[in-house]
């Protein structure tokens, strides 16, 4: 057998070893949950009435629901993750290249997680343990937790709402904010609407408008 039909077997071998390459699926439904799996290529998932789950290792482009909760497992890897009425719940080390919105609902992002954009809600609250946001925390009701050793680089903003929202019931509840052990913030802290700042005594913050932050030491805020 002459060299050229050698090397000729030889990539056959190894294309047909390979397997035929997945394509990238992009999921969107009215009704029903989505379920992105670990090991295939996802594009954009999107459903309106039913919850995603992204289990652990999997990688979404953008997932957005309207009615339902965002639940994603360890080392995940997305563009973005939102909802409307849902919480979105994060497990450790994600890589999130934009946002993490939801409108009524929590968000909770775990040790190891790098978001490249922002946090917002407008009723839900919002907590980080040891997390690098590149963007800035936003809200209008919710309390936020910027917990142990994580970076905000983007401020953290508290909004009162105008008549250009649609309705938002505004809590007679002062929101919670507390910057927790060697965090930091970078880029203003502003208030718009009166809160409860409580700032740990190893944490660094930029300016703060808006309110008077109460130092703290040991591992948990006061209690009110």
């Amino acid at each position: 057998m002459s060299r050229n039909r050698i090397s000729l077997s030889l990539a056959l071998a190894l294309l047909l070893a390979a397997g035929p390459t997945l394509a990238q699926q992009n999921i969107s439904k009215v009704n029903g949950s989505i379920v992105a799996q670990a090991g295939r290529p996802y594009g954009d998932v999107e459903t309106v009435n039913g919850s995603i789950t992204i289990e652990t290792g999997a990688t979404v482009e953008d997932a957005e629901t309207v009615n339902g909760s965002v639940r994603a497992g360890n080392d995940i890897t997305a563009d973005s993750l939102s909802t409307v009425n849902g919480s979105i719940r994060v497990g450790e080390r994600a890589s999130i290249r934009g946002s993490v919105e939801t409108v009524n609902g929590g968000i909770f992002i775990d040790r190891g997680g790098r978001i490249g954009g922002g946090i917002e809600t407008v009723n839900g609250a919002i907590g980080l343990v040891d997390v690098d946001l590149d963007g800035g925390i936003e809200t209008v009701n919710g309390d936020i937790t910027v917990g142990i050793g994580s970076h905000v680089s983007g401020g953290i903003t508290v909004t009162k709402p105008t008549s250009n929202w649609f309705p938002v019931q505004v809590n007679k509840r002062k929101p919670r904010i507390i910057v927790g052990p060697d965090a930091v913030v970078e880029g203003e802290l502003k208030f718009e609407r009166e809160v409860t700042l409580y700032v740990h005594e190893t944490a660094r913050t930029g300016k703060i408008t808006g309110a008077t932050a109460t130092s703290y030491s040991g591992t948990r805020a006061p209690r009110e």
